[in-house]
């Protein structure tokens, strides 16, 4: 039997993206009904989750030969785009549930890999952590059978519903960061509100503690040491990778308060005078200024992600210089896209005027979330490394986001 021509199997993708593409419209548009309300509520997002999960949003990226929808990573960033122009928070879920999920194939072997997807499809599970340095120390120990996980994470990204935490730990003897995998419903995993933040209510983070969870060997997926020679340069893409879920994710949200803002200056009924919201020349200037930081920042993601595929595509073959290419194309994206999230989600409140202060409109969480999440990734440390990388060829240092 022969191969189907490459055009075939391009068609067949094309269409397999598409598919999810509407699947995901729908799943924010369902989400954009209630968005008002459920974010001023700030209930832990169960329903939410599983909204994902019955629109098979969350096997997306497992391969279906091991029970997922064998979707790519330009599929997944879409779909996170998609779902955070409705709902921020629930964007930055599903996007760090996507990395986490798919983290095994950067760190550890092709048969734990294997077996960790097979076991996430057949459980729909959705993840919940995260690998951030700068994170308060997870600390392993060593025991007969394995090892024992004490300490606590300060708001790591979908805890509080998560069926399974991927988390960063040392190991006490080495010192050694290892990647390793949690079971939540273990009593010695103890979860936490995060009620203090302003933004991103419905993310689902929170302070978990750790106390004496068992960690068999099994469950460790791999080093995250950033020492030189540990990681492939293949492994060192987990970065970008996690870098441009950021980018879609504040795309997203300027986009959907793009999108909002548009009804209210366009109302159906408007009058055509020349200072009525359609024709006033100031918020004509506005809006075209609106839209072109979106779709400047949208075209630099839009690089990155052409580089990273195709760095996906070259697997253990790519080398540390691509890989270095890639993760400043990814540093660069995220910059652009933070600066676009937050100059568009604060001028679209101008623009729509003192009607955006109402909060039964909710306006004022596009903003919120934007800004609570660029906070966690200042705009200035990726700016030092593309300019350490132009000036000085120094590649980025293997830094995870939070």
């Amino acid at each position: 039997m022969q191969e189907p021509a490459v055009e075939d199997r391009a068609a067949d993708e094309g269409a397999d993206r598409a598919r999810w593409l509407h699947i995901a419209r729908e799943a924010a548009d369902d989400l954009a009904m209630d968005a008002v309300a459920r974010e001023q509520a700030g209930k832990t997002p169960f329903d939410e989750v599983a909204r994902l999960r019955e629109a098979g949003l969350l096997t997306l990226l497992i391969p279906a030969e091991h029970g997922g929808g064998g979707a790519d990573w330009p599929t997944a960033y879409a779909v996170v785009r998609s779902i955070a122009t409705a709902d921020g928070a629930i964007g930055q879920l599903l996007g760090c549930h996507y990395f986490l999920s798919f983290s095994a194939r950067f760190f550890a072997g092709p048969a734990l890999s294997a077996r960790v997807e097979r076991e996430s499809a057949a459980g729909q599970w959705c993840w919940g952590g995260g690998f951030a340095a700068h994170d308060p120390y997870l600390f392993l120990t060593a025991t007969p059978g394995g090892y024992l996980l004490d300490g606590h994470q300060s708001c790591p990204t979908g805890a509080r519903v998560a069926d399974r935490l991927a988390v960063r730990a040392v190991r006490s003897d080495t010192g050694e960061p290892l990647a390793v995998l949690v079971d939540p419903a273990h009593p010695g995993v103890v979860c936490g509100d995060d009620g203090e933040t302003f933004g991103q209510r419905l993310a689902a983070g929170g302070r978990v503690e750790f106390d004496s969870v068992p960690v068999t060997d099994d469950d460790v997926i791999g080093s995250l040491s950033p020492d030189e020679g540990v990681l492939s340069p293949f492994a060192g893409l987990a970065a970008p990778v996690a870098r441009l879920i950021s980018v879609q994710l504040c795309l997203g949200i300027a986009e959907g308060i793009l999108a909002e803002a548009r009804e209210y200056s366009r109302p159906v009924n408007s009058s055509a005078q020349p200072y009525s919201p359609p024709q006033d020349p100031y918020v004509l200037t506005a809006y075209g200024e609106l839209t072109v930081a979106a779709r400047a920042a949208s075209a630099l993601a839009d690089q990155a992600l052409d580089a990273l595929d195709q760095g996906l595509a070259r697997g253990e073959d790519l080398n540390d210089d691509e890989c270095a290419e890639i993760a400043v194309l990814a540093a660069a994206a995220e910059a652009a896209a933070s600066r676009a999230a937050q100059q568009i989600t604060a001028r679209a409140l101008d623009v729509i005027g003192a009607e955006s202060s109402s909060s039964r409109h909710g306006l004022d969480r596009f903003w919120r979330n934007a800004r609570t999440h660029t906070l966690y990734e200042p705009v200035s440390h990726r700016l030092r490394e593309v300019g350490d990388y132009f000036l000085n060829g120094a590649h980025p240092p293997f830094l995870l986001p939070s």
